[in-house]
């Protein structure tokens, strides 16, 4: 093949690394396509190609995941609450509130696992990408092989079609030539009318070409995932494709499957991923160890503080009363009793946080009352802070770890055949499609002599009826033999093309 489909190959390496890319963003089909220019077309556009690609971010994330494991957690929250005054019961104890609840709260928490299946995790995780990627790069392989097949089958239409109005041309010249030499009297009527006929043929042959090319670009478009809403006929490929005597060796071709072919790869991939999957399954018997730790805090705050000033004002008369009882008390013992400051106290107002009436609360109390009041929402009290860790060892679990060994196991062989077994069939792939490739290229080596056999035959046929020694039958069949000469060889050209696509599809790599 030619070097600009070489470099459109390379291309699409870099457009396949841009997943990315919007199909309402492509652009649109060129009225001159290359071979290149398609494929990358097809691989912004592809609906196929491109829900393969949707695979790419989640089997990464997953990796990622798999990593963040070996990691703590960390989680907060906060929140508030409200609570309306009333009674209560709980345990035939009564409880009551007098004034409306607002708080907040919040909670700091940190937790950190770690267990020999974690650890394994994120190669198990990896292995799954390298599935994916390589199910990605396949899919791109069988859409470049899609795409040059169709293309290809645009260039065969587009040859059939130039075959087709040759065909016509010759019909049309013989015509002419009946038409001479009826009027000169060296041929009859039949001869005239017999090439009409075959012009007439000739012209449904062409019609019925140019159908089939049309039909050839409409698929072709359709595969590139754009619309076919356009004007076909206008669209031109200018890829050219060369006969060119395959020298492929089978044990090359043979070696680069085996490291190109991406469903081998995937294969192996999985296979790694199962191997994994059995340390991952024996892991159970280990023991796995946990830290977490946490942060907390609250406030509460009531919105009417009057129930809590007068509980506290209560409370302060009570110690006042308790303060004067026990002065009487003291003051009429002969022998002095250790009162709480060693005799009795002067002032009970003062002691028991009243003011200098007895009716209220000290200023300073109350206000302090108030501002301890005043705290929300983010004056938190803080809860104690805390630590654990633990170390778990699993003892018994009924054979459930053996049976998870024992099926592990199971895949990873079950992979590791699958592998082999695709590996044997990329092989005979290749070697069936290198066949392929070498016999379509002697048909069209042969078809190409017989072409111009064909096209000597015709011309001796011409020359015969132009002296008068040979009949318009026979130059009729000599055009006919041409036709279907230049039609097997335009077929057997892109038999060859197609067979080489197909190899390369196999292969995994282009081969041109």
């Amino acid at each position: 093949m030619s070097s600009r489909l070489v470099g459109g190959l390379l291309a699409l390496l870099v457009v396949s690394g841009a997943p990315g890319v919007s199909a309402q963003a492509a652009a649109q089909v060129p009225r001159q396509l290359s071979l290149s220019e398609a494929l990358v077309l097809a691989r912004q556009n592809s609906p196929t190609y491109r829900q393969t690609l949707n695979d790419e971010d989640p089997a990464a994330a997953a990796v990622r995941a798999a990593y963040g494991a070996l990691f703590p957690t960390l989680s907060g929250s906060t929140g508030i609450n409200y609570s309306r005054a009333g009674r209560q019961t709980f345990a035939n104890q009564v409880f009551s509130q007098g004034s409306n609840t607002i708080g907040s709260n919040y909670n700091l928490s940190a937790s950190w696992s770690l267990s020999a299946r974690e650890l394994m995790a994120p190669g198990q995780q990896k292995a799954q990408q390298r599935v994916v990627e390589e199910n990605i790069t396949g899919a791109g392989n069988n859409l470049t092989a899609d795409v040059t097949t169709q293309y290809l089958a645009v260039l065969r239409a587009s040859a059939s079609v130039e075959v087709a109005r040759q065909q016509l041309a010759r019909n049309e010249d013989f015509l002419t030539l009946a038409r001479a030499r009826q009027q000169v009297g060296q041929t009859n009527i039949i001869d005239v009318r017999t090439a009409e006929v075959n012009r007439g043929r000739s012209q449904v042959t062409l019609l019925r070409a140019v159908q089939a090319e049309t039909d050839a670009k409409i698929e072709l478009i359709r595969r590139l995932g754009m619309p076919t809403q356009m004007d076909v006929d206008s669209l031109r490929l200018t890829e050219q494709f060369q006969l060119v005597e395959p020298t492929y060796q089978l044990g090359a071709l043979l070696a680069a499957a085996g490291v190109d072919n991406p469903t081998i790869r995937a294969a192996d991939a999985q296979h790694e991923s199962a191997r994994i999957g059995v340390r991952v399954a024996k892991a159970a018997y280990l023991p796995s160890f946990t830290v977490s730790t946490g942060l907390s805090g609250f406030t509460q705050q009531y919105t009417d503080i009057n129930p809590q000033l007068a509980g506290a004002l209560a409370s302060a008369q009570g110690t006042k009363a308790n303060c004067e009882f026990q002065n009487g008390i003291l003051s009429r013992l002969t022998t002095p009793h250790p009162a709480p400051n060693g005799g009795l106290i002067a002032d009970c107002n003062s002691y028991a946080g009243l003011d200098a009436t007895g009716g209220a609360l000290q200023a300073d109390i109350s206000q302090a009352i108030r501002d301890r009041n005043s705290g929300w929402p983010f004056s938190y009290t803080r809860q104690p802070w805390s630590i654990s860790a633990g170390l778990s060892l699993p003892l018994w679990d009924g054979f459930s770890r053996a049976q998870a060994t024992s099926q592990a196991k199971a895949q990873e062989d079950d992979a590791r055949e699958a592998a082999r077994a695709r590996r044997l069939e990329v092989a005979g792939t290749v070697q069936s499609r290198l066949g392929g490739v070498r016999t379509a290229y002697q048909a069209a080596v042969t078809l190409e002599a017989n072409r111009t056999l064909a096209r000597e035959q015709l011309s001796l046929a011409q020359d015969r009826y132009r002296i008068g020694q040979g009949t318009a039958l026979e130059v009729a069949d000599a055009q006919n033999a041409v036709t279907q000469a230049e039609a097997d060889y335009v077929t057997a050209v892109y038999d060859y093309h197609q067979a080489v696509a197909a190899l390369e599809a196999a292969v995994g790599r282009p081969l041109r």
